[in-house]
């Protein structure tokens, strides 16, 4: 049996894969060391978002190579750029490969350990590998290709397992969870959610990102569950990427700015308390000052509370690889801008919590005595003096709002 070393860049559906090869080897009687220098094989689960990402990926694997005397490539670079490894002595594969490398033809023999992977109390659950999506910019579709989506009880059958092994938040992971069943002909990722939320247990669920179209088509019956069932945390992430819908065809996103709107409009429509996450790509080759102009506008009216900003890069296989880029500077500045603007809308909403009472699950320490928590809308809340007031990761705890600080707020319990 092989003592194994793994680290995971990249999204927590990467995280997600990293669990399940996990779960293989120690079932296969494998266990886990501290470091590469104490492993007999180093698992290197990569991302390939962008091209500082890229750089850092192949720069650990030299690390990795030489430290350990096997070395296992895998994750979306690994997939999409295989060939960037080329020269390390290392095996590049899959990530449904890597048990099989490891194991090198053994056959698995389960140890009394084997049990659900948790990250602390949260547990990781990729519902579906895969998206329907043809990102001119994007090279993780490279790797991951169309969605596969295994039937609602498999997923169900493996929520319960992390609930019954102490999850007390479960993120509904993929590349694209609004899509959830479409190779099957159905849209079911809300009927997933409800049958999720109906096992017993007191934890909470995170939906992860779903692109703005596959959301859409469900968007009454998604929101709709998001307001019935007290365990989902009121979030959705939806990435609509531009304001104008020239960038988006160029983009070959599947949606349109009207689409993004309707699907906040409706979920403002049954929810109080929710949180809109969404990301923008800033400095795309055909994108003008209008375009920009655009975003921004987009972004002061939907207001969403958790703003990713991207700075354009091209990526190595991309159609937009070719086209001809923005400089620099121009970047640069629509970014700033764009930043500017988050930081003013995302402060405005943790200001508006101060003097509320919130209900919070506890999901991680933070720094020195403080804990980690997030409210019924998926708000991080921080709770100081944790051990003085008895609250460990698990617990749900009542906290009035007593201030902010621009990306969390502060909470005293009740």
């Amino acid at each position: 049996m092989a003592s194994y070393h793994i680290e995971t860049y990249g999204c927590t559906a990467n995280r997600g894969e990293s669990r399940t090869i996990e779960r293989r080897l120690r079932d296969g009687g494998h266990h886990p060391v501290d470091g590469p220098a104490n492993a007999d094989v180093a698992i290197l689960n990569t991302c390939t978002v962008v091209e500082k990402t890229e750089t850092n990926m192949r720069r650990r694997a030299e690390e990795l190579d030489e430290a350990t005397a096997d070395v296992v490539v895998t994750g979306c670079m690994a997939l999409a750029q295989g060939e960037q490894f080329a020269d390390l002595d290392a095996t590049v594969c899959g990530w449904d490969e890597v048990p099989e490398v490891v194991r090198n033809g053994e056959c698995p023999r389960p140890t009394p350990d084997a049990e659900p992977i948790l990250d602390g109390v949260v547990g990781i659950l990729p519902i579906a590998r895969g998206c329907m999506s043809n990102c001119s910019y994007c090279i993780t579709k490279h790797a991951t290709g169309k969605i596969d989506s295994p039937p609602i009880e498999e997923n169900v059958r493996k929520a319960r397992a992390l609930v019954h092994a102490g999850a007390k938040e479960i993120r509904v992971t993929g590349q694209d969870t609004g899509v959830y069943g479409w190779d099957t002909g159905e849209r079911k990722l809300h009927e997933l959610l409800e049958r999720i939320c109906a096992i017993d247990g007191d934890f909470r669920v995170r939906v992860g990102m779903a692109n703005p179209k596959g959301v859409h088509g469900i968007r009454e019956e998604l929101a709709d569950v998001f307001a019935r069932e007290e365990k989902l945390y009121n979030f959705l992430h939806a990435p609509v990427q531009s304001g104008s819908n020239d960038v988006l065809g160029d983009m070959r996103r599947q949606h349109q700015v009207s689409e993004f709107r309707d699907v906040v409009e409706t979920f403002d429509d049954r929810l109080d308390h929710w949180t809109l996450a969404t990301d923008f790509i800033v400095g795309f080759p055909s994108e003008t000052d209008a375009d920009h102009e655009q975003s921004m506008a987009l972004l002061r009216e939907t207001t969403p509370e958790r703003i990713n900003v991207t700075r354009f890069s091209k990526r190595p296989g991309t159609d937009a690889a070719e086209m001809k880029g923005l400089g620099g500077t121009k970047k640069k500045e629509r970014s700033k801008a764009m930043s500017d603007l988050k930081m003013d809308v995302v402060g405005d909403a943790y200001e508006s919590m101060v003097g509320e009472r919130h209900e919070v699950m506890v999901v991680e320490h933070g720094t020195g005595d403080s804990v980690k928590c997030y409210d019924e809308a998926y708000r991080q809340v921080i709770i100081q003096d944790a051990p003085g007031y008895g609250v460990e990761p698990g617990d749900l705890v009542d906290v009035d709002i007593t201030g902010q600080n621009t990306v969390y707020a502060f909470g005293k319990p009740a």
